[in-house]
């Protein structure tokens, strides 16, 4: 029968039960060779305490990362046109198809032109008539203007005779001036496309009476480029006009797009637009993206996630399974230079390339524990093997 082990001497309490029994039962030599096989050292077994636990720790990565925030957009198109009757009349034709691609100056619709031609022939005839006046004019100012230097005439009528000609004179501008206008009238019943896009659909047919400037015909939205339209919060603006230098102007920033569908931002383009100031209600400034769209595949009214980039910036790295949680908020646990354990609150940033950003909190020279994390505990003593925070997306320590 095995002996009780809880009888052990005192001096071997706390490592195994059974070398109690061996010291009482083995040689004192032959107990000293068995503990040396253990690999425990007698201040060790004479006190009781476990080694200290072994973590991993490393500096955090530091390099330039360029520097984004996401935002909600909404596409819409670089131009929008109402087209609208220029002159009152009739439809006679309508000449595109609904939803079709069209270019500067392809005929949409046309209205009836007779009365147009008319009106045209009308001011032509008007025209010809101020020339026969004109014509008589000047042959009854060459034929007074002797009569009148040898005093057959007198000179009041000579006066009458000049003004007579002025007045054909005006004439004739009058009537060139009503030409132009019932040509550039008779040109507008053809109504053609101002610019290229895609057209909606037709809001009348042929047949019915459009009046000037009033009646909406159709719409032309002009697709490449498109807008992406977003709103940033003040402390958005802040960060990336100081980010930019000199501030975030059109022009100075580069745009990612991705659609709902999409897991990556495979549309680019640069930023158009800045608002003059903020609103007043939603605290919020407006901002405008063009980007370009070859293939019309981006749609206008569609959203979309947008990302701002602001310039290359210095940021500290560090792996995302580092990465603890507590009521307080993200923090990363350190190990001081006697080696005790000590929490760090931080403020992170985005993933970039696997690893997570530390935007505040850390330092440059703070050993960060990235192995080991359950066996680590605040204020406690930790054994430490050195790693290494890689450029690599996964961060692993060596």
């Amino acid at each position: 029968m095995l002996p009780d082990p809880r009888k052990a001497p005192a001096a071997i309490k706390g490592t195994s039960p059974w070398l109690g029994w061996l010291a009482r039962t083995l040689p004192a030599p032959a107990t000293l060779a068995l503990i040396a096989g253990t690999g425990l050292s007698a201040p060790a077994l004479a006190q009781g305490s476990p080694p200290a636990p072994g973590v991993v720790v490393a500096t955090p990565f530091a390099r330039q990362i360029t520097e984004w925030a996401e935002h909600t957009a909404r596409i819409e198109p670089s131009a929008r046109v109402e087209i609208r009757p220029r002159v009152s009349g009739q439809v006679a034709e309508v000449n595109f198809r609904d939803g079709a691609l069209v270019r500067t100056g392809d005929l949409l619709f046309t209205i009836d032109q007779r009365p147009f031609r008319i009106a045209v022939e009308t001011a032509r005839a008007e025209l010809a008539r101020n020339e026969a006046r004109l014509t008589l004019a000047e042959q009854q100012v060459q034929r007074y203007a002797p009569l009148v230097q040898q005093r057959f005439a007198p000179e009041s009528e000579m006066d009458t005779r000049r003004s007579t000609l002025r007045e054909a004179q005006a004439g004739i501008a009058a009537a060139r001036a009503a030409l132009h206008q019932a040509e550039l009238e008779l040109e507008w019943t053809e109504i053609r496309a101002p610019r290229p896009g895609r057209i909606s659909d037709r809001r009348v047919d042929a047949g019915n009476l459009v009046q000037q400037g009033t009646t909406l015909m159709t719409t032309l939205l002009t697709l490449d480029p498109v807008y992406a339209s977003f709103d940033a919060s003040e402390a958005q603006y802040l960060r990336f006009a100081r980010a930019a230098r000199g501030g975030l102007r059109e022009g100075s920033a580069t745009v990612q797009l991705r659609l709902l569908d999409e897991a990556e931002f495979g549309h680019e383009g640069r930023l158009d637009f800045v608002d003059t100031a903020f609103d007043a209600r939603s605290g919020t400034i407006r901002g405008r993206a063009v980007v370009p769209n070859p293939d019309l595949f981006l749609t206008p009214g569609s959203f979309a996630r947008l990302r701002l980039q602001a310039g290359e910036v210095p940021a500290l790295m560090v792996p995302d399974a580092a990465v603890m949680a507590d009521q307080s908020g993200r923090m990363l646990l350190t190990v001081g230079a006697d080696g005790t354990v000590a929490p760090r609150t931080v403020q992170l940033g985005p993933l970039v390339d696997g690893l997570r950003v530390v935007r505040s909190g850390l330092a440059p020279e703070d050993r960060v524990v990235i192995g080991g994390l359950h066996r680590a505990r605040p204020g406690a003593k930790v054994a430490i093997e050195q790693g290494r925070i890689g450029p690599s997306p996964l961060a692993a320590a060596q």
